[in-house]
C-alpha cells in the first residue's frame, strides 16, 4: 500500500511520555513554594506543550514579573526530582520503532527546552529513533507553525506528506497553522471535547489505537 505520509512528528510530554500529572503537579508545587496563587488542575494541564515561561505566565498571570524566573527554577526542581521515573506510554516505543523500520521519517516538536528534551531522549533511550527535533527555546513556541515548518524544511517533506501527533490543542492548532494533518491522542493533557473542536483526522485513546490507525491509514 502506498504511504500517505513521509514524516510523522510527535509531541513529547503527554503524547509519547506519561508526564502530564507530574508537570501539572510541579507547576502547582512551584507556586506553593513562592506563595503564589496555585492554578487548578485544569489550568495547570492546559499549559502543557507551551514553552515553560509562556506556560507559567498563562498559569499564574497574577505573579509579579520578578517572580517568573524563580518560578521556573522551582518548577525545574520539582520536575527533575521525578524525571527519571516518568514512563513511556504503553506501545509508544514499539510503534515508533515500527514506523522507523517501515521507512518513515520521524521527528519531535515539543515545548521542552533543548536540554530537557535531550535529557528525556537519553533517559528513555529513544533518541536514536528520530531524524530531527525542535524545542521551544530554539524557535517559536506552539501553536506558532515554526517547529513544523522548520522540520519539514530540514527533512525535505511537504505539508501534505506530514502528520502531527499530539495530545493538546496547542499541537493540533500548530498543525492547522502549518497546513498539515494531525491526530489527537486523548490520554494526555487536554480533554477529548477540546481536541475534537479542532477536527483532527483521527482522535484516538492511546498508542494501541494509534498503532492500528497508522497501519491502516499512514
Amino acid at each position: 500500500m502506498t504511504k500517505r505520509y513521509d514524516l510523522i512528528v510527535f509531541d513529547w510530554d503527554g503524547t509519547v511520555i506519561d508526564s502530564t500529572a507530574i508537570i501539572a503537579g510541579s507547576i502547582q508545587a512551584a507556586c506553593r513554594d513562592l506563595q503564589l496563587p496555585v492554578p487548578d488542575d485544569e489550568t495547570a494541564r492546559h499549559v502543557i506543550g507551551l514553552g515553560l515561561m509562556q506556560a507559567l505566565r498563562y498559569a499564574v498571570p497574577e505573579a509579579p514579573e520578578e517572580k517568573y524566573e524563580p518560578l521556573v527554577a522551582r518548577y525545574r526542581h520539582h520536575f527533575l526530582a521525578q524525571h527519571d521515573s516518568i514512563p513511556l506510554f504503553e506501545q509508544a516505543r514499539e510503534t515508533i520503532v515500527e514506523l522507523r523500520d517501515a521507512g518513515y521519517q520521524l521527528a519531535v516538536a515539543t515545548g521542552k527546552n533543548r536540554i530537557g528534551l535531550d535529557r528525556a531522549l537519553e533517559t528513555t533511550q529513544m533518541g536514536g529513533y528520530f531524524h530531527a527535533t525542535r524545542t521551544a527555546d530554539r524557535t517559536f513556541s506552539k501553536p506558532h507553525p515554526a517547529m513544523l515548518l522548520e522540520l519539514m524544511d530540514e527533512l525535505d517533506v511537504t505539508p501534505e506528506r506530514t502528520l502531527m501527533v499530539g495530545d493538546t490543542t496547542h499541537d493540533l492548532q500548530m498543525a492547522i497553522n502549518a497546513g498539515v494533518d494531525a491526530v489527537g491522542l486523548t490520554h494526555g493533557a487536554h480533554p477529548e471535547d477540546q481536541l475534537r473542536e479542532l477536527n483532527p483526522v483521527a482522535l484516538l485513546d492511546d498508542f494501541v489505537e494509534l498503532r492500528a490507525w497508522l497501519k491502516a491509514n499512514a
